[in-house]
């Protein structure tokens, strides 16, 4: 039983890092433009495909163990260089002012159209790519052998995204102005700042760390079409969980869903798939807002 328990903790702590990397950047995107955009679980799909796909290629060079790791960094900068800023200047920009309803339609009509695209450009067949996995080895735990890139680098990764946003927002200068125009819009643009700027960036960097959860997630899991749909769904879960807009809370959350989840898996894999909505709802139930969320004042 409490060998069981250790390995469900193990699990789910994997499986936290990989679902906090998608919903940190759903989130930061709410927080700033305040929309809550659909199309973010196909930057996931996409930055999966694009990992395993260049995967593929340093896995036919003779440099394969150096590159596994670093193609899964460039496969997420590549997708969210391109289609964050092309997304966010000709289709985002256009509807800020807009009513929330037509915003929620809009994204989720880019995410319709994204999904077709993975169709296009990698068919319907899976693709599986573990060489990061296989760089790495593995590691005993008691007499069960677990991956080092589950056990080590997911939590490491997750971790460094999180103190580095925290640093980020809280000590530079960029991160101080992003944070001015969250709090009121109206006030930092006549204070000079270019808000407009301001969630171009912010745009990009949520879709790079959608597209590196994608990529992070490739060497563990097949990709198929419609992988993007589970994780913004639970990545949904997650940020309503913890309260719009809150990154500390968004990695909290995360952590309660996948631990919930890898215990469910362990004593009662019946509920596997319903226990993080669960979760969220018992919470909901209690505090609307979310676990670290708060009332927001409405300007009339």
């Amino acid at each position: 039983m409490t060998l069981l328990l250790f390995l469900a903790i193990l699990d789910g702590l994997a499986y936290a890092a990989q679902v906090f990397m998608v919903a940190v950047g759903l989130t930061l995107i709410f927080g700033v433009l305040r929309i809550l955009n659909v199309a973010h679980g196909s930057f996931f799909a996409i930055g999966g495909y694009v990992a395993a796909t260049l995967g593929t290629w340093a896995a036919a060079t003779a440099a394969a163990p150096v590159l596994a790791l670093p193609v899964l960094l460039l496969a997420a900068v590549m997708v969210g260089g391109v289609l964050g800023p092309a997304i966010e200047r000709l289709v985002l920009a256009r509807i800020y002012t807009k009513e929330h309803v037509l915003q929620l339609l809009v994204t989720f009509a880019l995410f319709m159209i994204l999904e077709d695209v993975q169709k296009l450009v990698w068919g319907v067949q899976p693709i599986f790519q573990d060489g990061p996995v296989r760089a790495l080895g593995q590691v005993e735990v008691g007499d069960i052998i677990y991956t080092a890139y589950q056990l080590y680098l997911l939590p490491g990764v997750a971790l460094a995204t999180l103190f580095g946003l925290m640093w980020f927002l809280r000590r530079t200068l960029t991160g101080r102005v992003i944070v001015a125009v969250t709090e009121d819009r109206e006030a930092a643009t006549a204070m000079g700042i270019d808000a407009n700027r301001v969630y171009l960036l912010t745009f990009t960097v949520g879709t790079v760390l959608a597209a590196l959860g994608g990529a992070l997630a490739s060497p563990t899991t097949s990709l198929v079409p419609g992988v993007g749909v589970n994780m913004i769904v639970l990545s949904f879960a997650v940020v309503a969980t913890a309260g719009l807009g809150q990154i500390e809370g968004a990695m909290l959350t995360a952590l309660l869903i996948g631990l919930g989840r890898s215990v469910a898996v362990y004593f009662a894999p019946e509920f596997e798939v319903v226990i993080p909505y669960i979760i969220m709802v018992a919470v909901l139930l209690i505090r609307p807002h979310g676990l670290f969320g708060r009332p927001e004042l409405r300007r009339v």
